[in-house]
């Protein structure tokens, strides 16, 4: 029941957020043909232009506004007086030439070089508060009335070189738009200017035909049928909700439960016993499945600014991939279902997802996290782009690669929650391990105090493993004095050793507890599960085989293997494994006599033959060609760890030899 709570609340929420009235989308595109049944309209509806048609009509509006400019009076008066005053040199009879050009230029008018806006044939110029209606024509661009002005100085001084004069003391620069454009008062004359656009192109009566079975669909028609789907999902749909249409949001919000249930069951069914794990991995595909759910609904337009892909690196994180991959697949499912152009949607965020995932392995830190967006956004913009040129996606190619990259820069915002949602559900990442790993952590700084041969045991076997075993054997701090690697270290002279005197019983209860123990510390001190599961784990089930074998020598029942037997659990995961076998060969590897290759060799085969004698790796996931590789890798570190020494002769002997 522990396993399926969380599941049962995950389809309840998505229940409540799925649509309650039913949707009208047909998927269908231009040029194929109609793969439905004949299609009539069963109420009349308008048809709606499209977007382009909309933009191209208040274009055309626009063309038939009269434009309205303000003559700059201050314009032309500070050029004029500038030209009055330029030092032309042994040209200064030009003078009054330049000036009366410059002042017929500005009477004509002169605009930027983008011109008159529209296509009137008038323009309406105000001066002196008084507006008048002027021909277009004579309205000047700048490189126009500069060339006007050039012109105009010319045709008095024919003998002169005016062109270079005029440029040499910046003359042409004096020539500036002096007509200013008003496009409230252009607007507000305009007889066309307050006629709203329609956003209809006429009007499909019921029972007309819109389409017939295997007709190809025209954009005509295409408009017809887009126009049917949103009358209908706006005016009909709320009707058309029912006892069969609740059943079908109930198969459709199971199916979703049912894929998570088993992308967990398939890649790693440990995650149902890790609270943690299971709650946060539930937690994240909720989230993004009623976004999913919700959006196309509600601000469709956003579809594509949302980070989806934020989904799938906060899984990446701690999962592994193959579940990753599935969870954030069967999260972005609603797109198909509920989004306008799902289809185009939910490919377009599955590859980037998916590239994402790929990538941010390697581009997972500081700003390398820009770059994994940078390619996130490049993949997701290809996807929309090879749809929307094949008609397969709608929207403006330019606005959606603006919401795409915002997306995934957003991703990068978002991806510290990672780090909050570690400390609330007590995970364990990557960055998590590194900080466990610093052997000035409180716990571990306890453990070498208390326990220091332990703690030395523990390093050894990190050596191995890796990072987690550091904590396998804090339990043995509440007893150091219990454990052989410890006495050497802080037996004093004198002192009795801690097994004299004790029964086999209880020395093997004594030791076996620093399992039980290592888990309550674990569990203080707010570890991660998977720490406490490789304390739990790195005995298994085996048995105190040192004083079992006392306890039969001296009389004992062979039945009562209890007493010796370690109460922990097998190891599962490929992790726990390799600590197992870790841990028992460096604590083993003291006794080692020989150094050569076949000792270890036999030493080795030998160990992790006692451990699958004992049912040890019954439920492990690790493959026999896995463990021969874990094998060939302890052997070499063993031979490195104990490498032979040259045997130096004796000094006298030495000393005789160079004589």
């Amino acid at each position: 029941m522990k396993k399926f709570l969380p599941l049962l609340i995950v389809f309840l929420v998505i229940l409540m957020v799925l649509p309650r009235s039913a949707k009208l989308s047909y998927d269908y595109r231009k040029g194929a043909p109609w793969k439905y049944e004949t299609l009539i309209a069963p109420i009349d509806f308008p048809v709606l232009k499209t977007e382009d048609e909309i933009l191209e009509e208040r274009r055309l509006a626009s063309d038939n506004i009269i434009p309205y400019y303000k003559y700059q009076e201050d314009v032309v008066n500070r050029s004029v007086r500038v030209a009055e005053s330029v030092d032309l040199g042994d040209f200064a009879f030009m003078r009054t030439s330049i000036v009366a050009s410059l002042k017929s230029v500005y009477d004509r008018g002169v605009v930027g070089d983008d011109g008159v806006p529209g296509s009137s044939e008038i323009v309406y110029v105000q001066r002196d508060k008084r507006a008048v209606a002027r021909p277009a024509a004579e309205i000047s661009r700048l490189a126009d009335a500069r060339s006007t002005f050039i012109a105009g100085v010319s045709s008095e001084w024919p003998e002169v070189n005016v062109d270079s004069l005029l440029h040499a003391v910046s003359a042409t620069d004096l020539v500036v738009p002096n007509l200013v454009y008003d496009r409230i008062a252009s607007e507000q004359l305009s007889p066309d200017a307050n006629i709203p656009v329609s956003p209809t192109s006429g009007y499909v009566s019921a029972g007309q035909l819109i389409v017939s079975q295997g007709e190809i669909v025209t954009a005509e028609i295409a408009q017809m049928i887009a126009s049917y789907e949103k009358e209908y999902n706006a005016n009909m749909g709320t009707s058309a909700g029912g006892f069969l249409f609740w059943t079908g949001n109930v198969v459709i919000a199971l199916l979703l439960v049912v894929f998570l249930f088993f992308a967990i069951r398939l890649v790693n069914p440990t995650i149902f016993k890790d609270n943690g794990k299971y709650l946060y991995l539930t937690l994240i595909f909720t989230v993004f499945t009623v976004i999913s759910i919700v959006l196309p609904r509600t601000h469709p337009e956003y579809l594509y600014v949302v980070p989806f892909v934020l989904c799938a690196l906060l899984l990446e994180a701690f999962f592994d991939n193959r579940l990753v991959v599935m969870t954030y697949g069967i999260s972005i499912l609603p797109l198909l279902l509920y989004a306008e152009g799902g289809r185009a949607v939910f490919l377009v965020f599955l590859a980037g997802g998916v590239i994402s995932i790929i990538t941010f392995k390697t581009f997972n830190k500081g700003w390398r996290q820009f770059l994994n967006a940078i390619i996130t956004f490049a993949v997701m913009f290809l996807v929309f782009l090879g749809l929307r040129l094949t008609d397969l996606a709608g929207g403006n190619i330019i606005r959606t690669a603006l919401l795409l990259f915002i997306s995934a820069i957003l991703c990068v915002a978002g991806y510290p929650l990672s780090y909050l949602f570690e400390k609330i559900f007590n995970l364990v990442s990557v960055y998590r391990l590194s900080e466990l790993c610093d052997t000035s952590n409180p716990l571990l700084h306890e453990l070498e105090q208390k326990a220091p041969g332990t703690f030395q045991h523990s390093l050894q076997v990190m050596n191995m493993a890796d990072a987690v075993a550091l904590y396998h054997d804090i339990g043995k701090m509440n007893n150091p004095m219990c454990f052989v690697e410890n006495e050497s270290m802080l037996l004093a002279d004198g002192v009795r050793r801690y097994h004299e005197g004790l029964t086999p019983q209880q020395s093997a209860q004594d030791i076996i507890k620093h399992i039980i123990d290592g888990g309550e510390l674990a569990q203080k001190h707010r570890l991660p599960s998977v720490i406490r599961d490789f304390i739990l784990s790195h005995h298994g089930t085996t048995v105190v085989s040192y004083f079992y074998d006392r306890f039969l020598k001296e009389g004992g029942a062979p039945e009562e293997i209890g007493l010796f037997r370690y109460p922990g659990r097998k190891p599962v995961t490929r992790e726990q494994t390799i600590l197992m076998l870790c841990d028992s060969i460096e604590a083993a590897s003291r006794s080692l006599k020989d150094y050569t290759p076949e000792a270890f060799d036999a030493f080795v085969e030998g160990i992790v033959a006692g451990k699958m004698e004992e049912g040890q790796f019954e439920e492990a996931e690790i493959s026999v060609k896995e463990l021969g590789i874990v094998k060939a890798s302890l052997k070499t570190y063993l031979a490195q760890m104990y490498h032979g020494r040259i045997a130096y002769p004796k000094r006298n002997k030495f000393i005789n030899f160079i004589k």
